[in-house]
């Protein structure tokens, strides 16, 4: 991935087009596949398959294999983002509606904003995050209130539950990224992070029994389809273009798909998922998002130190 001083328009717009709706629409992609393959073989299938390419490029490209120490660091982040958030995530999605898991952890940089202030220092609670905070939360409140008549039925509890972990997941693991010895290439990382994750995955498959719920002659193509679509162009080809994007332009545009991605994810389950787009689902959408443009366009106290939104984002990022 040498970087180009001037590359050509229509690569940048493609590499915008990748990580805004082909991230987007995954989403959709999961809640297909786990209409017929349990959530966490699911996962473990689509995440080992694309480590084990990501990591096998970069091994045919000249990039060293990560020492031990930095594959203890990759195999950590391993299993709290990808058994804890995605598999999180991937369980949801069996009682959530897709476009509304996506705007579930579209939270995800609340309680990153919350870690910086608790733990990592970099932010101060100022009003402003404070207003922030408290539209984002109204937002997810939206979404679950059984009292509220907005049109449409809330989301399931459990299934809501389980993206809020899935979000603190991710910001934990944020905060776990800049302080663990990875390797230098973000590719590498990240395929060494997908591969240790995958396995997790599938222990964590095989201790809730899910092969034995599985049998790939009844999985139809649809389902299959899917998969595939998640391993090549959610995680292979659309990590390929985030990282060739956070080369070649700021982080604060690459950053925006974080509050495109929810509402990509919403329209595409609206117009092939068949999903409802009720009252509730518009304005819990509309909070969340106006809490995430607030929160990751909130200046950091220690501008030298602070991260930015691609370099809080651990590796392996996307849905």
């Amino acid at each position: 991935m040498a970087a180009e001083a001037h590359p050509p328009k229509w690569k940048t717009l493609l590499a915008f087009a990748i990580i805004y709706f082909v991230w987007g629409s995954t989403f959709l992609a999961i809640r297909v596949g786990v209409r017929e393959v349990p959530p966490l073989l699911l996962a473990a299938m689509r995440f080992f398959v694309a480590g084990a390419v990501l990591y096998a490029w970069m091994l045919a490209r000249g990039e060293p294999s990560p020492t031990l120490r930095q594959w203890k660091a990759a195999s950590l982040l391993g299993l709290v983002i990808f058994v804890f958030d995605y598999g999180l995530l991937f369980w949801s999605e069996q009682r959530v509606p897709s476009g509304v898991a996506a705007v579930m952890l579209a939270t995800i940089p609340a309680f990153m904003a919350l870690s910086e202030i608790i733990f990592l220092r970099t932010q101060r609670l100022t009003i402003r995050l404070v207003v922030a905070l408290l539209i984002g939360t109204g937002g997810v409140a939206v979404l679950v209130s059984h009292s509220l008549d907005l049109g449409g039925a809330p989301i399931d509890k459990l299934g809501a539950i389980a993206l809020i972990f899935a979000s603190i997941s991710w910001s934990i693991a944020s905060v776990m990224t800049r302080k663990l010895p990875l390797p230098d290439s973000k590719v590498m990382s990240a395929g060494a992070q997908m591969l240790s994750g995958g396995l997790f995955l599938a222990v964590a498959a095989a201790g809730f029994g899910e092969f034995r719920n599985f049998h790939p002659a009844a999985v139809s193509r649809e389902v299959w389809f899917s998969l595939l679509y998640l391993i090549i162009a959610g995680s292979i080809i659309g990590f390929t273009a985030y990282v060739w994007l956070i080369h070649h332009e700021s982080p604060t545009k690459v950053g925006t798909y974080a509050y495109v991605n929810p509402l990509v994810a919403v329209l595409v389950g609206y117009f092939l998922g068949g999903e409802a787009l009720a009252t509730r689902t518009i304005l819990g959408t509309l909070f969340v998002l106006v809490s995430v443009i607030v929160i990751t366009t909130t200046p950091a106290r220690k501008p030298a130190a602070a991260p930015t939104l691609e370099e809080a984002t651990p590796e392996g990022a996307g849905s």
